[in-house]
């Protein structure tokens, strides 16, 4: 379990594929802010209504210079599934290996009803145009989280 991301970090670079199998690289979008979302399962209740949230919020977001990528442990195939069936625009890219999710503190120790137990860490990480971290944020909330983030970057 890594250390999480703070402000004025360098975000950890990576190349996953995304919901088509296509490679897509935090680089390609050097000299855009991103949006980076870690997120525990396709298909699954909190996620859906987060990722359609983002996906409500893209022409805003984009407008403001943002790029949204989306990433969890689940394979492209599911990835795929997940983008037809609730029309998501969002960019979802896989990391079975879990290699990113614990590059930015997003994998970890969880506790539910008492137990604990090691799974994604719902979190946020907003860099900025020049590879930085902007904003980073864990344990957040699936509702009401896009909305609190248009608010704290002043969109």
């Amino acid at each position: 379990m890594s250390a999480r991301l703070t402000p004025g970090d360098e975000a950890p670079a990576f190349t996953l594929p995304d919901a088509d199998g296509t490679e897509v690289s935090l680089a390609d979008h050097k000299g855009r802010k991103v949006i980076v979302y870690f997120y525990p399962a396709a298909l699954t209740p909190g996620c859906t209504k987060q990722a359609c949230d983002f996906t409500d919020n893209l022409d805003l977001l984009a407008g403001a210079g943002y790029d949204v990528i989306g990433i969890s442990p689940d394979g492209p195939e599911k990835l795929a599934k997940f983008r037809e069936k609730e029309n998501l625009k969002v960019t979802l890219l896989a990391d079975p290996d879990k290699k990113v999710l614990d590059a930015y503190g997003a994998y970890g120790e969880k506790k539910n009803y008492g137990k604990t137990y090691l799974g994604v860490i719902r979190s946020t990480i907003v860099v900025d145009e020049e590879g930085k971290v902007e904003h980073a944020l864990y344990n957040v909330r699936a509702t009401g989280h896009v909305a609190k983030i248009i608010k704290d970057l002043g969109i």
